[in-house]
Parts: structure tokens; C-alpha cells; sequence
């Protein structure tokens, strides 16, 4: 048993819409191994080493439907185990998943296994100590190559629990992440620790555990400070330790002599109680205590011993939100175990584990355990009576085994009172004070209690998970501080996706919005576009991109044009958008990464409708786009179609429904807008430039499209007429989409388009254009498509064109030189194309010099590009000759280029030197016998 791959996917996929991690499982001879045939000891010793999949309620939908399917008749195969396995040692380790899902992948053995996670390391890890504990379990028959014979299930749980503990959210930074998630702010983590930004674009502020971006940088250094806190705090009259700083051990017990004795010494700036001593008798104890303290500070406070129980009292916005008393991590006496064995007895209670895993922290008999038990007279073997409490912690952090009592609905009024002013004195938005006394229910006035610090990023553990006492909700408070009740905390985002027409529609709604004002976030096929100007270069239409607009603190609404192949590779980087539009589902990457249907693509895409929230807009016209209707909770559904008299959408607009409509009038043809009883015109199809007078339908739906975006994300009508008014398909508005140079007598086209519904579309605006002279196509194919698409593109164009010339993209993506031109080449003369106006020259480049070297003027000229910068800067730089119409043209035998026949294959012996740009700028002559 082995894993193929692994896909972690960061959003909503089309498997589910939140994060899973994908696995593509062999199981080999495993395969004739259902867990019947493995017997009730594999069963048994896996429910004893996980005893929570007792609780696994699988298909049965109740606890103990796992079990129960493993001990049926036939049982379940192994990749349906693993699944189950990797979901709950990830529990285990303190996460809260349930999802998953194991299906065949057509081949015998081989299994695609989902499963949720909530940390990414942790998911891939819990996978391989899955595989590792399922193949220490299988009978010695079966038992893989490679298995570990000295596997330790204990060492290796302990080990994995430690090492998602390191990666998971502290129980603060935790608890303030799932109160931002119960109202519904986003969130995203961003590093491996705990800064966290809540919120999106302009509206996102952030977190670094309990500090947020609304803490101020000098009230955290004054809290830091130790010594000047205590003397800020005690010149306002608030209640607070003697103290002196001290920089050594004869300074140490100068100033214990002076304050008087029992005190405390302590690091003027750690935490957690790391080098506290506390009740400090005689100077030898202080000199000791002073080395303990110095190695966590150079500096070194020695204060008066408050007599008292430790508080912690939890001061958010200016109001005391909960209380907690603190006692120190300590065993309790039954006059029959030693120390040690009260240890780990103590340690078995099922609230406590390692670090933050469970609501308490195990005890430890480390140095400063051993100091206080000599300080009683004991060692770890000797044995208190019963009853007697026996403290192996001088502080009652919670982080060093102490136990916390929740005192919120007893504490004195003076006491809030007290904590409230100090956090203010500092002016700290969320604040710990340490405040020390007998007894909390009366004031300090009475017992003589004394804050002995604040803290400026207060742990949230002992309130939100008591030992004892009410838990309190005091990370909700937090996020209401940063985002008050009624303020906004997502930006709007609209998804884009389609097989074809999705970066023009994208740049049309990114355009329309800007020229409305707003401050525009894109990802495109192109880069990251913020405010217009590119960020980042290069395909950037997957998750990460989306991050990074989402992150931008300027961006105050996001557009994303979404991919197949970002969606297959990662899933979303969003849980929800605004708005999401599919545009069409075409003959495209099929065969690839599992998809090979076009209902399976359009599974795929299908999942930008469904995370939207406020509208889905999609294509009445494409029966699977139409189908995703159902699938939507979008609060409206706008349909877009070229035909007015559409039934369905007709019927959807009658009923309230939105719709954006292209009508037949006087003066052409008519965007039209329709909302509930609305009926609103927008504006002809040939006043918007990118439609070519209207003759680019293709661009027409499109411009549809982004007129139904931008009216659902609060564009208004004249906003968004202007914005098509102004919006073109230059080169450097919509590189590689219908860019047009009438720079030479003859007409040039350059597309990106790739499969054959985007190829028959400007194949079809071609002849829309009527051009005078002759139409001449530069036509290409992706190596890693079905050899049915590259047909399909081929005839898209045959018989639309006075001459072909088939050329092949620079990467041939697992095909040989030529094999995509010579398939395009036989498919036109099938579709009854002459063979005497086909060429066939691979190289994009001379492929592209040949097409704009026999234009005439009055020609058309089509070229489907892969390097669009490259083709874009052959075309524009080029210079033509004597191009009268009727002039005679270069008279040459129609080439086969460098293949002579299909069945007789020539060698290529030019080679081409190219600039950065990749202009051809030499070419080394053929050489001649």
C-alpha cells in the first residue's frame, strides 16, 4: 500500500467546500484484503491503538457505523480504513474533523482518498503515520516491503501530537479565530505561528495571539516594563508591590533587606512564570533565586511578597470580562504514593496532555518542582500524607501544570474597578492583570491585595476552559472591539470562471468598477493587477493570487478570474464571494488530472456558483451552465443569454427574477437589464469598442456578463455603460484577446484561443468582417489535448479561410516536434480543405513571418498565439513591402516545413537566435550540397 499523489486543496473544492486533502492510494495486493479477510485481531488491535473510531459514524450516520461496516460480512477495503485513520489522529492531536470520502479511480487497487483537515502539515503527516500504523497492524503475509519492524505506535502518537501542537493555533489565538468564524469575519493565517489577519482587503485588521493591530506599541512596552509599570501604577494610587531593580546578587539582598522580608524575585521581562521565586525567607534563597531569574533577563526585580492566591483578571476594551483564579500546578497527599507516582497519577486525568493539546498541561518534576520539595524537606520518592497539598509550582500559569477557578460572578466591585483603571493606565485594548489577594470577593481595600503585573497579551486558556467554574466567552468581546456590530468585514468579490471569455470579462468588471471609483484588486491569466497596475506576472488565477489581493490592505472589492486548473490543483482561496458567474463549459483539458467529461469539468467549475452569496450569474444558454441554477444559494440568480425569447429566462424574469437579455431593435441590438418588474436598456452592442461594432459576439455575451457582475455588486447603470463605452481589446488592455494592429495595409488578429469553441469563435467573426482581399489563419494547439480536440479545433476553421498554416507551441507538452501540426494538417484535408493552401511550419515564429510576408493589402490575417508578447511585437514591428491590392505576390510552392511528406521526415536544420523579447534576430542559412 503506497501513495501516488497528493493535492491539498485551500477552499472550496469541487469535492467540498471547505479544505480537504486529496490522495491517490494503491493498495496493491491489499486489494484482496478487505478488513473481513484481515480478521477480528487487525480490527481489534486498530480500535485499541484509536479508540475513537468507536465514535465514527460513517455511512451509517450514527457512532459505531465504522465498526460496524469493518466487522461486516465482506467489510470495507483498506483505502476506506486509511481515510478513517487520517481523520482521527488528527482528532487526536486536538483538531475537530469529520469529512471524508474514498472512491475507485477506474483502476483496480487504486483509490482517491479525501479527507478534512484544518492544519496542512498536520493533515499530510497524520497521512503518513496512517499508512505507517496500518501497515505495523497487517498479518506478516502481507506486511509491505519496508515496513518498519521497530514501529512504536506510543512513541509515535506522542511524537506526532507534539509535533501538531507546534503547528496548530495556541488555545488564545484558537479561541479568537472560531469567534471571528461564529460572525462570520474571514480569516487567514499568515505565517506558521499566530499572526492572523481577520477581514479582507481594506477592511482587515490583525492579530498576533491576544495583541492586535489596534494595540498600541508603547503601552506594550510600558507592560513589558515591570518596573516602570509598578511605579506608573502606584503613583495613581493603585495597589502594587514594593519593588526595586537590581543588576546583581549583593544588590539582590541589599534591596530584599530594605523591602523586608518574605519576597518575590523575578525577571524584569519574561513570561509564562518562567524565574519566579516567590516567598523568599533569607538572603541565601534570594541569591539563588536572583541566578534562576537571570537567565531569562539581564535585569532582575525584587519585590514584597503579597500574601494571596494569584488572579488573573481579563480587562478587553475597557470592561472586565472574566476572572480567573489561579493555583500553581501540585499534587495532593493520600499517604500511600510517592511524589513521583502522584505525578503521573495526576497526569492521567484525560483533561490534561501535552502543551495546548487538552485544556490542562501535564506536571513535570523539572528544576523548579525539585526546588520547592527540597524547600519542604521532600524528594520525589518521598510520600505526604493524606491530604496534604504538595505545590511543584511556584506561579499558577496554567502553560506549567496549574489549574485555573473561574471567579467572575464573585468578584468585588472594587476589584473591576481597580483592573479596569490599571488597563487604562497603560492603555492597553486587551490586558491581564495579576492581581494577588485572600480572598477576590472583597476588595483589596480590606485584604491588602496588589496587582504584581500586567500582561499585554493575556492568555485565554484558563477562562475559555476552566478547571473549574463557568467558561467564558472572551475572545467574542475581541473581535467585537475590532469589528463592531454592524461594520463590514469582507470586501466584494466577484468570481469569474468559464471556458472561454473569462480574462476579458474579468478585465471588462475590473475596469468597469475602477472607472467607478473603486480601488480594484484582479487576478488574471496575465498577473496581479492592484488599482491597475501589475503586482505580479505570470499565470496567477489559482488560491495564492486570491491571497494576495484579499491581503492587500488599499483593495476595497477583488476580482478573480478563476481557472480549471488553479481549482483542480488547490481549490479556492476564499470560502464565500459576492458574486459568481460561469460563463460557459467547453471541449477543454479534457483528459487531464481526472476530468474527462465535460459534465465532470463542469462539477468543476460548478463550485464558483456555489460559494456565492449574493447572486450567481449564468448562462441560460448552455445547458450545463444552466443546470448549476440548482446548486446556488446565492440570494439571486441572474441568467444572461443572447436569445430574448428565451422560455426559461423569460418565465425567471416574470417571477422577480434577474436577467441580463441581448433584443432585437431599430438601431441594433440592445443589452438590456432586467430586475424583478425592471426592464432597463444599457446600451447598444456596437458602441462597446471590444465587440467590434457588435460583430465579436463572443465579446458581446461577454460584455453581458460583466454588466450583470458589476450591477450585482452595486455598479450603477451609467457606471457601467461607460465602462463598456471606454473598455477595449488592445494589446496592453486585454494582451492576447482579439488584439486588432491596423498598423500595416492589412488587417492582423492575434488570440490566445485554444480549444475549438474560442478558436470557432473568431473564426466566425472573421467572416462577420468581410474582408476584401483574403483570409489567412495561423492555427496552433495545446500538446497535452485529446487528439479529438486538436481535430476539433481544425475544423472550427476549414473551409473559412483562402490559407492555413499549421504550426506547433514551443512547449510540446509530451508530443513529438511536429505531431500537432501534421494531426491539424491531415484534419483540415478530411474536412475537405485543398492540400495546396496548408503549410506546415512548427515554429510559432517563421510560422508567423510566412502569414504576415504573403499578406496583400485588404487581407485578413488570423494568428492563434502562445507567446502573445512575442507574436504581438513580430506584428507590430514588422515591415511590409509592395502590398497594393492586385500586386503580384511571392509566388511559392505551398511548404511542408521542415517535414516534407508525413510518411518521409526531413531534419531541421535552422537554427534560430533570439532576443529577451523573443524576436527572431538571426537565422543561420541552410546548407547546400
Amino acid at each position: 500500500m503506497k501513495i501516488l499523489s497528493k493535492s491539498v486543496y485551500l477552499g472550496p473544492n469541487h469535492y467540498a467546500l471547505f479544505r480537504i486533502i486529496r490522495l491517490t492510494l494503491e493498495l496493491g495486493v491489499l486489494e484482496e484484503w478487505p478488513t473481513a479477510r484481515l480478521g477480528e485481531d487487525f480490527q481489534n488491535r486498530l480500535i485499541e491503538r484509536l479508540p475513537g473510531l468507536k465514535e465514527h459514524g460513517c455511512s451509517y450516520g450514527e457512532p459505531g457505523g465504522f465498526v460496524r461496516r469493518m466487522k461486516e460480512d465482506e467489510g470495507t477495503w483498506l483505502g476506506h480504513v486509511f481515510e478513517h485513520v487520517a481523520i482521527e489522529l488528527q482528532n487526536m492531536a486536538g483538531a475537530h474533523v469529520t469529512f471524508g470520502k474514498t472512491r475507485g479511480t477506474g483502476t483496480v487497487g487504486e483509490y482517491n482518498v479525501v479527507f478534512e483537515y484544518e492544519q496542512e502539515d498536520v493533515g499530510l503527516e497524520a497521512a503518513n503515520l496512517a499508512l505507517a500504523l496500518l501497515h505495523d497492524l497487517l498479518p506478516d503475509e502481507v506486511t509491505p516491503e519496508g515496513t518498519d519492524p521497530e514501529f512504536d505506535w506510543g512513541e509515535e502518537c506522542d511524537g506526532f501530537i507534539r509535533y501538531a501542537q507546534r503547528r496548530a493555533f495556541g488555545p488564545s489565538t484558537d479561541s479568537l479565530v472560531k469567534a471571528a468564524e461564529e460572525r462570520g469575519v474571514p480569516w487567514l493565517r499568515l505565517n506558521r505561528y499566530s499572526l492572523v489577519q481577520m477581514g479582507h482587503g481594506k477592511y482587515q485588521r490583525r492579530i498576533q495571539a491576544t495583541i492586535t493591530s489596534e494595540t498600541r506599541h508603547i503601552s506594550v512596552e510600558l507592560a513589558s516594563d515591570k518596573e516602570e509599570t509598578n511605579k506608573l501604577l502606584g503613583d495613581l494610587g493603585l495597589p502594587v508591590a514594593r519593588q526595586r531593580l537590581v543588576y546583581s546578587e549583593n544588590e539582590a539582598r541589599r534591596a530584599a533587606d530594605r523591602i523586608g522580608y518574605p519576597v518575590v524575585v523575578k525577571p524584569l521581562n519574561a513570561n509564562h512564570g518562567r524565574g519566579v521565586s516567590i516567598l523568599l525567607q533569607d538572603a541565601e534563597e534570594v541569591r539563588k533565586a536572583y541566578g534562576h531569574a537571570r537567565e531569562h533577563s539581564r535585569s532582575v526585580l525584587v519585590e514584597s511578597y503579597i500574601e494571596g492566591l494569584d488572579h488573573r483578571l481579563l480587562v478587553v476594551n475597557g470592561e472586565l470580562i472574566a476572572a480567573s483564579k489561579r493555583v500553581p500546578g501540585h499534587v495532593v497527599g493520600d499517604g500511600e504514593h510517592t511524589v513521583e507516582q502522584l505525578v503521573e497519577i495526576t497526569n492521567q486525568d484525560p483533561r490534561r496532555g501535552v502543551g495546548h493539546e487538552k485544556i490542562l498541561t501535564r506536571l513535570e518534576l523539572d528544576h523548579q518542582a525539585l526546588r520547592l520539595l527540597e524547600g519542604l524537606g521532600y524528594t520525589p520518592e518521598s510520600v505526604p500524607s493524606k491530604g496534604e497539598t504538595v505545590f511543584l509550582r511556584s506561579t499558577g500559569n496554567l502553560s506549567t501544570g496549574g489549574t485555573a477557578v473561574d471567579v467572575t460572578d464573585v468578584i468585588h466591585p472594587d476589584n473591576q474597578e481597580m483592573a479596569r483603571r490599571a488597563a487604562n493606565a497603560v492603555g492597553l485594548d486587551v490586558c491581564g492583570v495579576d492581581f494577588l489577594t485572600t480572598d477576590i470577593t472583597q476588595s483589596y481595600k480590606r485584604t491588602r491585595g496588589a496587582i504584581c503585573e500586567l500582561n499585554a497579551a493575556p492568555g485565554f486558556r484558563m477562562h475559555v476552559a476552566p478547571s473549574e467554574g463557568t467558561p467564558r466567552d472572551v475572545a467574542g468581546p475581541v473581535i467585537d472591539m475590532l469589528f463592531p456590530p454592524g461594520t463590514p468585514t469582507r470586501i466584494p468579490i466577484a468570481s469569474i470562471t468559464g471556458t472561454n471569455g473569462k480574462t476579458t470579462t474579468s478585465r471588462m468588471v475590473a475596469h468597469i468598477l475602477k472607472m467607478a471609483g473603486r480601488h480594484v484588486g484582479l487576478t488574471s491569466t496575465e498577473g496581479v493587477y492592484i488599482d491597475g497596475h501589475l503586482t505580479v506576472e505570470g499565470d496567477m488565477t489559482g488560491p495564492v493570487a486570491a491571497r494576495m489581493v484579499l491581503r492587500d490592505p488599499k483593495v476595497d472589492t477583488a476580482v478573480m478570474e478563476t481557472a480549471r486548473g488553479g481549482l483542480l490543483r488547490r481549490g479556492m482561496g476564499y470560502r464565500k464571494c459576492t458574486v459568481g458567474a460561469v460563463l460557459n463549459v467547453d471541449s477543454d483539458h479534457l483528459g487531464l488530472k481526472g476530468i474527462d467529461t465535460l459534465e465532470e469539468l463542469a462539477k468543476v467549475k460548478r463550485t464558483v456558483a456555489e460559494i456565492a452569496t449574493d447572486t450567481a450569474v449564468l448562462n441560460a444558454d448552455d445547458p450545463l451552465v444552466l443546470a448549476m441554477a440548482d446548486h446556488t444559494k446565492a440570494e439571486h440568480v441572474c441568467y444572461v443569454t443572447l436569445n430574448h425569447s428565451h422560455p426559461l429566462v423569460r418565465e425567471h424574469v416574470q417571477m422577480g427574477g434577474r436577467a441580463v437579455a441581448l433584443e432585437d431593435g431599430m438601431g441594433g441590438q440592445m443589452l438590456t437589464l432586467y430586475d424583478g418588474p425592471r426592464h432597463m436598456p444599457l446600451l447598444w452592442s456596437h458602441q462597446i469598442p471590444a465587440t467590434m461594432e457588435g460583430r465579436a459576439i463572443h465579446n458581446v455575451q461577454n460584455a453581458m456578463f460583466a454588466a450583470a457582475i458589476t450591477f450585482a455588486m452595486g455598479a450603477e447603470l451609467d457606471q457601467i455603460r461607460h465602462g463598456l463605452r471606454t473598455f477595449d481589446t488592445t494589446f496592453f488592455q486585454a494582451p492576447g484577446r482579439m488584439n486588432v494592429c491596423d498598423d500595416h495595409p492589412f488587417k492582423v488578429i492575434l488570440d490566445y484561443g485554444h480549444n475549438p469553441a474560442a478558436v470557432k469563435a473568431m473564426a466566425d467573426l472573421v467572416e462577420r468582417l468581410e474582408p476584401s482581399g483574403q483570409r489567412v489563419v495561423v492555427l496552433a494547439a495545446p500538446g497535452d489535448r485529446r487528439d479529438e480536440d486538436v481535430i476539433a479545433i481544425s475544423d472550427a476553421v476549414a473551409g473559412k479561410f483562402d490559407h492555413y498554416i499549421c504550426r506547433r507551441d514551443d512547449n510540446f507538452r509530451g508530443r513529438d516536434g511536429d505531431e500537432i501540426p501534421q494531426i491539424q494538417r491531415k484534419a483540415l484535408i478530411d474536412a475537405g480543405v485543398n492540400p495546396e493552401v496548408i503549410e506546415l511550419i512548427p515554429d510559432e515564429v517563421e510560422a508567423t513571418d510566412a502569414a504576415l510576408e504573403r499578406a496583400r493589402a485588404g487581407d485578413l490575417i488570423l494568428i492563434f498565439g502562445d507567446k502573445i508578447s512575442r507574436c504581438w511585437n513580430q506584428i507590430t514591428s514588422f515591415k511590409p513591402g509592395t502590398l497594393e491590392p492586385g500586386a503580384p505576390q511571392k509566388k511559392s510552392k505551398p511548404q511542408v516545413r521542415p517535414f516534407e511528406t508525413p510518411d518521409a521526415p526531413a531534419v531541421d536544420k535552422r537554427r534560430l537566435v533570439r532576443d529577451e523579447r523573443g524576436v527572431r534576430l538571426a537565422r543561420e542559412q541552410e546548407s547546400s550540397d
